[in-house]
């Protein structure tokens, strides 16, 4: 088998508090930067950002905090990051005993006590041990737990079981809403629906995992949650999204993009056939009306440049990244602080190449968008 090459992590976007990739320039970095940590980049396996701090996972099972949050642990395996809590998997105190969750105040940088700690038994370990060693730019596992029984929180209670004929494989948090990638391709979705972020056709919250039916019988292989859209990709490399379109994160005509460039007379709203908001301006360039979509209640197919087809996938609060099968970048929706990565601020409402992978002669093999940031992992491309 041929040795994994080794890559480094970059990042762009907002850095406010001072958080990787912050290079003591301002609030924003708008073109990709090389992780500024203590010790290589290459060194980092896994990142999860929050607003104010981004938690990096190291190859020796080290944490180490940036931004508002700042420390370092040593051996853990994953974190995940939010305002609220710093949720880390560690090795069990002793031999034979299987991995520790443990939830901190961010602000604690993880010294004294931990707010509360749950043992997960020697079963999680052996799982562990069965999964090996990830590659650098996996996903995490959080914030679902080892075994797929239960989910990580940021909101009480903390621990939330799910049910057994679930088997999860993946399961990721929005502001409001989550979405739940089944072992057989199956995605479920719950919580709040006003944006129409659950993909069921309506605005209603479910309190329960409901089966996404609009992509019954599509095997998914991905899924990823913004703060109010969702996405996911199928194992075929179609990319499928819905929820809130405001800053253009659908890749959808938005209002509030095309404001930015001119004034938009009067308007009024109605629905299209799928049931999408639809927001019409008394007139657009040719004389008709121009539809705007501001909600998007199904899972609409979205078709990149070129026809790339889609490996991976990430949302932030309002701006979405997927990788290709070719290792090429796109990014799209909200782009005040940079983190579309296109060397400005400008917020697009159609999927934009991240040229400076290309220009590098990089592959990008994984993306993980924080709330206003984004984070890539690459690697040189063969012969370069």
């Amino acid at each position: 088998m041929a040795e994994e090459r080794r890559g480094s992590w970059f990042g762009f976007g907002f850095c406010g508090f001072g958080q990787a990739p912050g290079s003591g320039r301002g609030r924003q970095v708008l073109s990709p930067e090389p992780l500024q940590t203590p010790g290589s980049g290459a060194d980092v396996r896994r990142v999860s950002a929050s607003w104010s701090y981004t938690a990096l996972v190291t190859r020796g099972g080290q944490v180490r905090l940036s931004g508002a949050a700042r420390g370092a642990a040593g051996g853990c395996r994953d974190a995940w990051a939010s305002e609220a809590l710093l949720v880390v998997l560690r090795a069990g105190p002793g031999r034979g005993a299987g991995p520790e969750l443990q939830a901190w105040a961010p602000a604690s940088a993880m010294r004294g006590e931990p707010l509360w700690a749950r043992a997960l038994g020697p079963e999680a370990e052996a799982e562990g041990a069965a999964r090996g060693e990830p590659p650098a730019g996996a996903l995490p596992l959080l914030p679902l737990l080892p075994g797929a029984r239960a989910y990580v929180s940021p909101r009480p209670p903390f621990c939330r079981a799910l049910a057994p004929e679930l088997r999860a494989r993946r399961l990721e948090l929005g502001a409001e809403h989550a979405l739940l990638l089944d072992e057989a391709g199956q995605v479920f979705s719950w919580g709040q629906g006003r944006h129409g972020q659950l993909g069921h056709g309506s605005l209603e919250a479910e309190p329960e995992p409901r089966l996404l039916e609009a992509l019954q019988g599509l095997p998914v292989a991905e899924v990823a949650a913004g703060g109010w859209h969702s996405v996911c990709v199928s194992e075929t490399g179609d990319i499928y999204i819905w929820g809130w379109n405001e800053s253009g994160q659908l890749a959808l005509p938005s209002r509030s993009l095309a404001e930015d460039t001119k004034t938009i007379p009067r308007e009024a709203s109605g629905l299209n056939e799928d049931g999408s908001e639809v927001r019409r301006t008394a007139k657009g360039e040719d004389g008709a009306p121009a539809p705007f979509i501001a909600i998007q209640p199904f899972p609409a197919l979205l078709d990149l440049p070129l026809g790339a087809d889609v490996v991976k996938a990430s949302c932030g609060s309002r701006h979405t990244a997927v990788v290709t099968g070719t290792g090429e970048l796109y990014t799209w929706g909200w782009g005040k602080y940079g983190q579309l990565g296109h060397k400005d601020t400008t917020s697009l409402d159609r999927p934009c190449r991240v040229e400076y992978f290309v220009d590098k002669q990089l592959q990008v093999r994984a993306v993980s968008c924080g709330p206003w940031n984004t984070y890539v992992y690459a690697v040189e491309k063969e012969g370069s």
